[in-house]
């Protein structure tokens, strides 16, 4: 089911009121952060991805995720992005560009806030008629109960009334026979008053009625729909995904098998001497999926744990020249297993932050591991708005990152390799 099926039920949401719904919703929109040691022109060059996206959640008739992307948008290009180091740096005609798409943007954004109070408003309304109908049905039942409990107490009562009835009976009964033809000692005698004193009693299945018949409601059960409890156990350390099946919302990559083996062969120089190396994934958007067609390596820096990269200039000159998209980065882990490390977490956020398919993947050749990731809803904004920089521990609980379910490793293309080092 994709996310413009994907459609909140009225009681999920509805007991939040209209205003403060649209508020929550601005406010979990507007929790972005950027980089300030990611080159600047990644995020000028990315931020059409975030419109592009915007803009096909509109078709698609989800306007939540379309006003968090537009939200998204206007926040990076008009708050945030004027912190970021190298914004004097950025070319006049990129800014002013930039703006044009914002003029464009904002009218439509207001649109659709319209629309969602609209809708959040009349789904307000049938939550408060579902919970008065909820009240009404357990007055009902209540008042069902009450019933059943008196019959059950008048019912034992008339059982006890019987029991000592027969008990006095029994003791006003002739202890001999008074003639040869008077049965057995061991079979009851009833006389004709005990007879009439049967009749009388009232036994408690003329009480116990079927309490739905006594009442005529139907044996449901509530009519708010109850809290969905499924929880997913995800490893920490994902291992290769062996499906195919795309998250949900997401788009297809497809990645080309060949892709880990080639980078693997030009980064094996540097994994020898127990350096990481890492890569840009690029390539293009056709058939409503992504297909990674290059691996581009910027120049340079690496250690044991980490890789920094340099003149990120040179990226954006062939990504242009080939008309590309950034689809996300692989690197090596020369000692360490495929995972995400705290560096790592932040380094994709801002992939991430521009594509929301964006992959990183992971490569160990020493544990002969590959782990295709992306962040998880809360791992984007517990990242996002994390501060802290180089390696450090965030929070336990919820998993910050999860191994990709929407790429697609396929054999009938081959990834293009360009080595700017």
């Amino acid at each position: 089911m994709s996310a413009a099926q994907k459609q909140s039920h009225p009681v999920e949401m509805g007991p939040i009121e209209p205003h403060q719904r649209l508020q929550k919703l601005v406010a979990d929109s507007q929790r972005v952060s950027i980089d300030p040691t990611m080159p600047i022109n990644r995020y000028y060059r990315s931020g059409n991805q975030i419109v592009e996206t915007a803009d096909r959640s509109l078709r698609e008739g989800n306007l939540e995720k379309a006003f968090t992307f537009y939200l998204r948008f206007v926040t990076i290009f008009v708050e945030l992005i004027l912190e970021h180091p190298g914004y004097r740096s950025v070319p006049p005609a990129d800014k002013q560009l930039t703006k044009e798409k914002i003029k464009k943007i904002m009218p439509r954004a207001e649109e659709i806030r319209s629309k969602l109070l609209e809708k959040y408003t009349t789904e307000y309304r049938l939550y408060l008629k579902q919970l008065q109908l909820q009240t009404e049905q357990e007055e009902r039942e209540g008042e069902a109960r009450k019933v059943a409990a008196t019959a059950a107490a008048a019912a034992a009562a008339a059982a006890a009334a019987a029991a000592a009835a027969a008990a006095k009976s029994a003791d006003q009964q002739p202890t001999t026979s008074y003639a040869p033809s008077a049965p057995p000692s061991h079979v009851a005698v009833i006389t004709d008053t005990d007879a009439k004193l049967i009749d009388q009693v009232l036994y408690p299945s003329d009480f116990l009625t079927d309490r739905s018949q006594a009442t005529g409601l139907p044996s449901t059960g509530l009519l708010l729909a109850g809290e969905d409890g499924r929880r997913f156990d995800r490893a920490l350390k994902p291992t290769a995904p062996t499906g195919a099946t795309a998250g949900v919302g997401f788009r297809s990559i497809v990645v080309p098998t060949d892709t880990m083996q080639k980078f693997l062969e030009l980064a094996a120089a540097n994994t020898a001497a127990n350096l990481e190396t890492c890569a840009i994934l690029a390539g293009s958007l056709g058939q409503a999926r992504f297909t990674i067609t290059h691996v581009i390596f910027p120049k340079q820096s690496g250690t044991s744990d980490s890789c920094n990269t340099m003149n990120e200039e040179e990226i954006a000159v062939v990504q242009d020249r080939h008309n590309l998209i950034t689809l996300g980065w692989i690197h090596t882990h020369p000692s360490q297993t495929a995972f995400l490390s705290s560096v790592d977490l932040h380094t994709h956020c801002s992939y991430q932050l521009m594509l929301e398919e964006a992959i990183a993947i992971v490569c160990s050749p020493k544990y002969r591991e590959t782990g295709f990731f992306n962040l998880t809803p809360h791992g984007m904004d517990s990242i996002s708005q994390c501060r802290q920089t180089g390696f450090h521990p965030h929070p336990a609980g919820q998993p910050l990152f999860t191994e990709a379910q929407h790429i697609v490793l396929s054999d009938s293309v081959a990834a293009r390799v360009i080595d700017l080092r």
